[in-house]
């Protein structure tokens, strides 16, 4: 005959043992407690964990109307640079008593309709989307029920978002290759849906037009954000009749494929063609060449998504965030060779 289960620890055993009102004990263990002493409040916190209290946060989400749970979009958490947003959205997610519920996406539009759809079933309180793009309707869905979202990391008009400011991430790019005396570029784009790569893009460009050196579009290659696709847009750039002297790969993974496309065709990094990515992530200072990069917050990126939608949560209409980039220069960037330079 099996063993009779341990009855849960009620709130009026911890009571019990506290020898105080079991509406005292409510409120010593509840997040903001009020009208309770201190001394009470801690003993009473310290009784609850001796006996194995346990919380129950579903019922006190039915008395309080709230779930304590943010739901967090993303297209997939393989990715180093989602990877960091996120474990910044749930330190500041936690940090102010609330959970995360994260999913994957997989950047596709029907994926992320079943798993929002999932998250409001349990009732979260608000959404952070880090898989925006050009047309979606996630955010009109969630304002039209309701729901208060903050997108991060990428951008669309008219929805609150925290993000680098990415125009000005492909400027520097673009000035730090320009000084160097590079002219023939190339640029590997990303998805151009997606605001990341379209305003990094589109920052790079316009700095070169106006220079008076503008990028042709044979020596622009859109791709997904992955080293594969890096890889195989720097193939197509270094196949070109007159291959760029210099590369910029709007992320560090893409920056990593072109690494091996450059190599492919014979050619070194660094010294024959330059190459800059972008997100700064631990692993471009500590490749063999070290990675020229543009630098995000991606840890500010996720702590202030979380801050505004708090204040979405308490009626407040937050404010879209632009976090400046900066370029760090590293050895994958250097003047091209006389014979690169001849364009």
């Amino acid at each position: 005959m099996p063993p009779a289960r341990a009855r849960p620890v009620t709130l009026a055993t911890v009571a019990r043992h506290a020898q105080v009102h079991v509406s005292t004990a409510s409120g010593a263990l509840s997040e903001t407690p009020s009208g309770v002493g201190a001394d009470t409040v801690q003993r009473v916190r310290d009784l609850a964990t001796a006996l194995g209290y346990r919380r129950d946060v579903s019922a006190a989400g039915l008395r309080t109307g709230s779930s304590r749970l943010i739901g967090v979009l993303v297209p997939r958490l393989t990715d180093l640079v989602l990877a960091s947003i996120y474990e910044s959205i749930d330190a500041a997610a936690s940090a102010a008593g609330y959970g995360t519920v994260v999913a994957n996406t997989l950047d596709d539009p029907e994926h992320r309709r079943v798993r929002l759809d999932a998250m409001l079933s349990r009732r979260i309180d608000g959404v952070i989307i880090g898989d925006s793009h050009n047309g979606d309707s996630a955010g009109l869905e969630l304002r039209d029920r309701g729901v208060p979202y903050v997108l991060v990391m990428r951008t669309l008009e008219g929805h609150p978002s925290v993000s680098t400011d990415d125009y000005q991430g492909g400027r520097l790019a673009a000035e730090h290759l320009l000084e160097l005396g590079h002219r023939r570029v190339g640029v590997i784009c990303g998805d151009q849906l997606a605001s990341t790569g379209r305003e990094r893009t589109l920052g790079f460009r316009r700095t070169f037009e106006a220079a008076g050196y503008p990028v042709p579009d044979a020596y622009t290659a859109a791709s997904a954000f992955s080293t594969p696709s890096g890889a195989v847009a720097g193939a197509a750039l270094m196949q070109l009749p007159k291959p760029p002297t210099a590369i910029f790969a709007v992320h560090d993974l893409l920056a990593l494929g072109a690494m091996g496309a450059i190599r492919d065709a014979g050619r070194q990094v660094g010294r024959d063609v330059a190459l800059i990515g972008y997100n700064d992530l631990d692993l471009a200072a500590t490749l063999p060449v070290p990675l020229t990069s543009i630098r995000s917050d991606l840890a500010g990126m996720g702590s202030q998504s979380v801050d505004a939608l708090l204040r979405a949560l308490k009626g407040e209409v937050p404010h879209s965030v632009l976090l400046p980039p900066e370029l760090v220069v590293r050895a994958t960037t250097s003047p091209p060779s006389a014979e690169g330079a001849v364009h």
